[in-house]
Order: C-alpha cells, then sequence, then structure tokens
C-alpha cells in the first residue's frame, strides 16, 4: 500500500512555482498576485486563507487580503468584485466560501471575470472543463489529478466512483476521470446521497474519490483488494483527549480500508495541501495568460 502523500507533493510544486517566479523577478517582469476576499469571521474559513497567504509568501507571490463584515451587503460585495476584476495589477482571486445569509453565492460567482477565476467555479471555466478546453481547473480536483499523476497510479480503463455531487469537487472530478488523456480515460459511475446499493457499487470499483463530509463512511468492506482510494472529506470531530478539542477526519475509515488499498491519501495531509498548491498553479497560469493578451495587443 503505498501513502499518496499531499504534504510531499504539495511541497515539490511549491518549489517549482518559487523557481518560475524567480525567472519572473530575473527578467525584470511583474511577480503574480493572489487576492482573496472573505467576509465574516468563520473560523475554518479565516484558516484557510490565512494559510493562502502564507503560501504565496513561501512562492514569491504577492497577496491581497481584503476582510469584509459579516454584515457586508450583497451589492458592497459585488462592488469590490467587480474593482478586483479591473485591476490589471491582480492576476487571480478567490471569494471564501461560505457566504453569510444575505448574499447569492451564484450571483457573487458569475460576477467574477472568468479569467480571473483561479478557484475555476465560474460557468464558463466549468463549461470550458466539461469540453476540453483549456481553462482552470477548480483547485481540489486539479490537486487530486496532480497525486495521481505524480504518483503514476493507472487510470486507463478503470472503474472511477465517484461519491458526493458538489459542483466543487464530485462533479468536476466525475467529468475529468471520463475525459481523453493521463490522468483520466476510466469509465466513471457518480453516486449521491441517493444512490440505492452504494456499497455494490463502490466494492467493483477500481478507484473510489470520496467527497461527502461524512467521518468514516467508506467501510473496509465496502472496498475491493487493491482499489486506490481518494478522500476529499475533512470534518472536525470533537476530541477532549487532543489540545484543540477536536480531530480531523476524513471520509474513510483509514485504517481498515488502508490494508486493502493499494493507494491511498491520509487525512490530514492528503488532499488539503494539494488544493492551495493547485490555487497556487492556477495563478501562475492566470498571469501567464495575462501576459501572453498584453504581448498580442
Amino acid at each position: 500500500m503505498t501513502i499518496l502523500d499531499g504534504k510531499k507533493v504539495s511541497n515539490q510544486i511549491k518549489d517549482e512555482i518559487t523557481a518560475e517566479v524567480q525567472k519572473i523577478k530575473d527578467r525584470g517582469e511583474k511577480v503574480p498576485h493572489l487576492a482573496a476576499i472573505i467576509v465574516g469571521n468563520d473560523g475554518a474559513s479565516l484558516t484557510y486563507v490565512a494559510s493562502k497567504v502564507k503560501a504565496c509568501e513561501r512562492v514569491g507571490f504577492e497577496s491581497t487580503l481584503i476582510r469584509l463584515p459579516g454584515t457586508t451587503s450583497e451589492l458592497e460585495l459585488l462592488k469590490k468584485i467587480k474593482e478586483l476584476n479591473e485591476n490589471d495589477d491582480i492576476d487571480g482571486f478567490i471569494v471564501q466560501l461560505p457566504l453569510p445569509k444575505q448574499i447569492d453565492t451564484q450571483k457573487v460567482l458569475l460576477t467574477v471575470d472568468p479569467d480571473k477565476d483561479v478557484d475555476g467555479f465560474h460557468p464558463t471555466n466549468f463549461g470550458k472543463m466539461a469540453l476540453d478546453m483549456t481553462s482552470f481547473i477548480p483547485a481540489t480536483p486539479f490537486g487530486i489529478l496532480e497525486l495521481l499523476e505524480r504518483y503514476n497510479v493507472e487510470t486507463e480503463g478503470k472503474h472511477t466512483v465517484v461519491i458526493g455531487r458538489s459542483h466543487i469537487v464530485g462533479r468536476p472530478m466525475s467529468i475529468l476521470m471520463g475525459r481523453k488523456g493521463f490522468p483520466g480515460n476510466s469509465t466513471v459511475t457518480l453516486t449521491h446521497s441517493h444512490t440505492k446499493n452504494i456499497t455494490q457499487i463502490t466494492s467493483q470499483a477500481d478507484i473510489i474519490i470520496t467527497a461527502l463530509g461524512n467521518p468514516g463512511f467508506l467501510k473496509a468492506e465496502m472496498v475491493k483488494d487493491d482499489a486506490v482510494i481518494i478522500d476529499v472529506g475533512i470534518t472536525r470531530v470533537e476530541d477532549e483527549s487532543r489540545p484543540r478539542g477536536y480531530r480531523l477526519e476524513g471520509d474513510v475509515d483509514f485504517e481498515n480500508v488502508s490494508k486493502k488499498a493499494s493507494f491511498i491519501t491520509p487525512v490530514p495531509g492528503g488532499v488539503g495541501p494539494m488544493t492551495i498548491a493547485m490555487l497556487l498553479k492556477n495563478t501562475l497560469l492566470a498571469r501567464e495568460m495575462h501576459k501572453a493578451k498584453k504581448d498580442t495587443l
């Protein structure tokens, strides 16, 4: 059994991006600039955004963090997004989810310029991805593809079962695993909360990608020998024995499933670190795209 070590691979990717940024600096050009908007004081979101800012520092990117109060109106947020759309110094930006209930998330995501949408959530980018055109791939699915590629996990002709149909992970993953090329060329089954006989389906899978947020959902009896297991779920479970009062758990019963798997991602340290690394990679791609556009004008 091989651990798909997201922490190690994400550090390799950050080193590669740092080297690219150094070349940009050596040419006397503008380094990539990533901005993030966060509305309110959600603890997990604040932690996540702080780690994105830290990652930008590490690779030599410029970063801007825009913090807005939880009482911010939809109109105020849309105005801020339009400012970032029009700011040529910003290569890419993200709006940290979830947003307060007075704000329509869909409207917000539609307002982001697709050419700066480094989260890959805009329908334009999603549509391009579905049509195999060049676009920003959402950071978590992009990270999973990168892990599969760097560990040379065979995907062609394999049966991939995706558990969960969110627009952020499950649905894009089902499209990407079925596309031509590597990683891809697999036969995909997309399952969700209304799927009947899920064990029957998962026990036939060569690759299982689970993104439910349901701790320990995937049990050993649901998995065949030598399956590849990608665990995207991450849930805080109360645990008084830990200094923070909680522990992080994935969707997979790691202790038992790992005995049967050929490859498996741990939680934490699997898919999570890859998400931030691929957000940086998307920002670098955005900067290259904007430069190429300027050069042709």
